[in-house]
């Protein structure tokens, strides 16, 4: 890797966690130079503005968590232990969480719903792909024989997705970890009613 490359490359690791911890409002560009040691111009040789860092930045969050949710999924055998196994990525989110600062997608979803809309769009995209991870696990466990037919898919990836991510908003809000040990356990006993 080039000089440049490896520069832009640290300037996007620090600010995914900064961003992720403070927000993208929060975020300035000193704080972007505090944490990399760079100049202003070295981050303006990398990036025009802000928003381009942050959009990097949260690209590269997405992909280190997808990297905890491919070693997890690839841990176990069946359909209902690779989803309950991606919900346990979580189960110490209060105080050691997959990424510093929390889940990303739903730091991102909640301060960029009306303040950053260009964010918002890749915030979306990153839902649209977890969700449709999920249901193509749910598709798997149906036609392997583990999950009966009658599941709607659709719904139940959505309740799944949208238990896990209250529950961690739950347990990093009041520092309690149970939030997430009630979600997971819950969606377990949700998909056993669905075994075949």
């Amino acid at each position: 890797m080039r000089k440049g490359e490896l520069t832009k490359l640290r300037i996007i690791e620090k600010a995914a966690y900064l961003f992720n911890e403070k927000g993208y409002t929060a975020t300035t560009m000193q704080d972007i130079m505090d944490a990399t040691g760079l100049t202003k111009g070295a981050l303006y040789r990398s990036f025009s503005n802000k928003d381009e860092i942050a959009i990097e930045a949260f690209q590269y969050a997405g992909q280190v968590l997808w990297q905890h949710f491919s070693a997890a999924v690839e841990s176990q055998d069946t359909i209902i232990g690779k989803i309950v196994a991606m919900c346990d990525i979580y189960r110490d989110t209060a105080y050691n969480p997959p990424i510093q600062g929390g889940c990303p997608f739903l730091n991102t979803a909640v301060e960029s719903d009306h303040s950053f809309p260009v964010l918002r769009d890749h915030a979306i995209g990153a839902y649209t792909q977890m969700l449709g991870f999920i249901q193509s696990l749910l598709i798997q466990g149906i036609q392997s024989g583990e999950l009966r037919e009658d599941m709607d898919i659709e719904s139940t990836a959505s309740f799944l997705f949208s238990s896990i991510e209250g529950a961690i908003m739950a347990s990093r809000l009041t520092r309690d970890n149970r939030h997430v040990s009630h979600a997971t356990d819950n969606i377990k006993r949700l998909l056993d009613a669905y075994k075949a």
